[in-house]
């Protein structure tokens, strides 16, 4: 008998004592359905949490300079908005938009349309993270689908909004200053808007 044949009538003996009862599937290379899927659940998770990491990473070294405020407004970030707060959710803080990355139509984890400051008791602002922001007409002209940067979707804001903004998709990327509600949602528990003095600086 050949290698091959040898091979074929080993693995139908198989089945047939595992269809018997007499051999647990395992036994041939089987798994549970629900073994399986925590598997794969589990696989996608760390896949997830390492595209996670190397997008707050691609952002604190692309915005590491910006600690310095001056920088930022140098480099044409300027303040809009004012300290953007929600009664129930926490803040996101002061947004330093730069108008010709909003306009580009491009994402680029190098290049945020957007750096984010929480205003300090002492008069400072400390960065905390990063924006991404495209109209949504602006994107759909040249793509399909929701934009994502290094495998992250970004979330729609409609309109009309409390920004006064056409349709919008934003990415809020919390790498200076963790969130306990994950890295990429819209608003930080732990920010706060209560030493902003109203300066449009």
């Amino acid at each position: 008998m050949s290698g091959k044949a040898s091979v074929i009538k080993k693995s139908l003996c198989l089945l047939a004592l595992a269809a018997a009862g007499t051999l647990p599937l395992q036994a041939i290379g089987d798994h549970p359905p629900g073994a399986q899927r925590s598997a794969d659940n589990h696989k996608r998770a760390h896949a997830t949490k390492e595209h996670a990491g190397k997008l707050v990473r691609a952002v604190r070294e692309a915005t590491r300079r910006f600690r310095d405020i001056d920088i930022a407004i140098a480099e044409g970030y300027q303040l809009h908005f004012g300290c953007v707060s929600g009664a129930d959710y926490g803040a996101m803080g002061l947004h330093y938009v730069k108008m010709d990355l909003v306009g580009d139509g491009v994402l680029d984890p190098r290049t945020p349309e957007i750096v984010i400051y929480e205003p300090l008791p002492n008069g400072k602002k400390r960065l905390i993270g990063a924006d991404f922001l495209v109209f949504a007409e602006d994107w759909h002209a040249k793509n399909t689908g929701t934009p994502e940067l290094m495998g992250q979707l970004l979330h729609l804001i409609e309109s009309p909004n409390r920004y006064g903004l056409p349709a919008f998709y934003t990415l809020h990327v919390w790498a200076w200053k963790p969130n306990s509600n994950g890295a990429f949602v819209n608003w930080h528990p732990d920010v706060s808007c209560e030493a902003f003095d109203g300066e449009e600086r």
